[in-house]
């Protein structure tokens, strides 16, 4: 094999706009990632995520399938 082909891997700090922050491994340059939205604010985690129901999908899908 040719050394240095792959990039290094190590740990960074991962900051969300929420405030929340964590560790984990990456191959990028930098020590620190910031994102937008993370599993701590994100609404499906949180479950405040509400469904758009355009002219009775969800109800129709529901009865098809019994759910």
């Amino acid at each position: 094999m040719k050394p240095d082909t792959h990039p290094k891997y190590h740990e960074i700090e991962v900051t969300c706009s929420c405030g929340a922050t964590f560790k984990t491994g990456s191959t990028l340059k930098d020590d620190t990632l910031h994102l937008d939205v993370c599993s701590q604010c994100h609404p499906f985690y949180t479950g405040q995520q509400k469904i758009v129901d355009t002219a009775g999908r969800v109800d129709k899908f529901r009865r098809k399938y019994n759910v």
